[in-house]
């Protein structure tokens, strides 16, 4: 069957009013606040479509939910193939298994559409109250939250800090691939740096359960690694250990201690749960340390930084093909250099980053980061839809992964679809609430909800990217639109006139966005000549 545009009649929509978000079937517990599936209280792997065609199913339960209604539940306003939703249900099938008694969950009714064939409990607040805390919930001890400090450089050279910063990256890495962790990103943990700050401050900061510090001494070709963790609320140590390696088992040290610190945290949960395996290192040393360095470079978000890291991780890939890190860093910071309009040639350097981002995949394709790398790639080689499938991937591998849900929502927005763009940037942003590039996401969100129609929450958003950096020029003009469509002129004329001040580089981190929805380019454009020019004067002395 051809593509066709879904329909958006309230006869075919799945109603939408207040209704409970917990919902109970069988061993499973659907909890869409949260975004989250468990059965008998541990995660269900389940794309973001997939949940929410089961959430327009069990909301209906013992109804037909026409097939036109549950595409649009799942591709609101998007033109798209009658096939998807048949494979995005016989998916849930699989997923689900049989009831108990062998009947499927969800029941095809000819003609018509699909039926959940059970009875549902939906679960208000106060059941919800009642019921055994979800994964993830602040009620269960199951899934803790964490952040992964700086670790501090006790080196005599003090160049070392890029192994340090790195070391403290792969920590964080590692610690991501333990599904039930909450792990805080490694830019919002990076802002303490070379700060004097406790873990019970840290923990009011962040809204953590445990902090992990440590500190890296290099001498020669040795390391010592010295880490500890502590409760926030008691400050109290729970663990610490000191590793003392040669540079050539730097490899394994993050996986160690990622796996003590998951062990100190929860032993019973670490007894029963199925954790990935610790990520595979080559061994080829020259390649691993070229990656930590140009990850420092990464991370400070200059053209030249970049640039720069870009020939490192190059040259990391050319030492060692299969080092999936090497190849995952050549996609990310690709696609940053288009991003920031740094690119002399857009296309090329994309493509890189999109080969680069699925050799990846294929070399690790259980890392959260690998599929992100494809995600970021993906949106800004044009293609949205492939990205969306890479960002929900890397929320499944880890569903606390803060990246997935932000590029998910990149993705979403630059395929046209502004109202399901926001769920995911705003769940991103609370997750990893003090990056300091939350400037990029916060102006998607703004974007997000002005095209959603919503100029309340557009404006507080790029309220918030403009106290982030004001000195970035599409902050300022996503600001003026806002302001403009708020009829607050004379706000409008400040943030048009500074951003006219600020650099146009060649490139534009919207490209991809005002491509594929000429129309909401038209919509920037009107919102900024309703600024009267008059405005854009600066009044002259009398």
């Amino acid at each position: 069957m051809g593509g066709r545009k879904v329909p958006n009649s309230s006869e075919d929509v799945v109603a939408d009013s207040v209704e409970p978000q917990l919902f109970a079937f069988g061993t499973f517990i659907l909890d869409m606040e949260r975004g989250a599936l468990t059965r008998e209280g541990r995660r269900v792997a389940i794309g973001h479509k997939g949940l929410l065609l089961l959430h327009a199913l069990v909301r209906a339960s013992m109804q037909v939910v026409s097939k036109s209604a549950l595409m649009e539940a799942a591709w609101p306003a998007a033109v798209v193939e009658e096939s998807n939703l048949s494979v995005q249900i016989a998916a849930l099938r699989k997923m689900l298994g049989p009831q108990p008694e062998g009947n499927e969950w969800i029941a095809t009714v000819p003609r018509a559409g699909y039926r959940f064939a059970a009875r549902v409990n939906s679960l208000h607040p106060v059941a919800a109250d009642a019921s055994p805390a979800l994964p993830g919930s602040p009620a269960n001890p199951g899934r803790p939250s964490i952040v992964v400090l700086p670790f501090a450089n006790l080196s005599s050279d003090k160049q070392q800090s890029y192994l340090v910063d790195g070391i403290t990256e792969d920590v964080i890495t590692a610690l991501t691939r333990f599904r039930w962790f909450r792990v805080i990103g490694r830019n919002s943990s990076f802002v303490y740096k070379h700060k004097s700050v406790s873990a019970k401050q840290v923990g009011r900061d962040l809204d953590v359960d445990y902090v992990l510090e440590g500190s890296v001494r290099r001498s020669g070709g040795r390391l010592r690694v010295s880490t500890q963790l502590v409760e926030t609320t008691s400050a109290s140590q729970v663990w610490a250990e000191r590793y003392d390696l040669e540079m050539e088992e730097a490899f394994a040290v993050q996986d160690a201690i990622a796996e003590r610190v998951a062990g100190a945290i929860e032993p019973e949960l670490l007894k029963t749960a199925s954790f990935p395996s610790p990520a595979r290192h080559t061994g080829n040393l020259s390649a691993w340390e070229i990656v930590r360095q140009g990850t420092w470079y990464f991370h400070q978000v200059g053209q030249q930084t970049h640039l720069m890291a870009r020939e490192l991780f190059r040259e990391a890939c050319r030492l060692d093909p299969e080092l999936a890190e090497a190849h995952l860093w050549l996609g990310r910071v690709s696609a940053g250099i288009v991003a920031y309009g740094w690119s002399e040639l857009p296309s090329d350097d994309i493509r890189e980053g999109l080969d680069a981002a699925l050799a990846a995949v294929r070399l690790d394709e259980k890392n959260p980061y690998t599929h992100y790398a494809l995600a970021i790639c993906s949106a800004y080689a044009n293609a949205p839809e492939q990205a969306v499938l890479a960002a929900e991937r890397a929320i499944e591998i880890s569903p606390s992964f803060a990246l997935g849900h932000l590029v998910l929502g990149m993705a979403e927005l630059f395929r046209g679809n502004a109202s399901g763009a926001i769920a995911s940037l705003e769940h991103g942003l609370m997750l990893n609430a003090n990056d300091p590039q939350n400037f990029v996401w916060l102006n998607f969100l703004a974007l997000a909800h002005l095209f959603a129609g919503d100029g309340t929450n557009a404006l507080a958003a790029a309220v918030k990217a403009q106290k982030v950096r004001p000195g970035w020029r599409p902050v300022q003009e996503t600001l003026a639109c806002c302001y403009a469509a708020a009829g607050r002129l004379a706000e409008a004329r400040s943030s048009r006139a500074l951003m006219s001040e600020l650099e146009n580089v060649s490139g534009d981190a919207l490209e991809p966005l005002r491509q594929r929805n000429p129309h909401w380019q038209k919509r920037l454009a009107e919102l900024l000549q309703q600024i009267p020019s008059n405005l854009l004067q600066t009044p002259q002395p009398s």
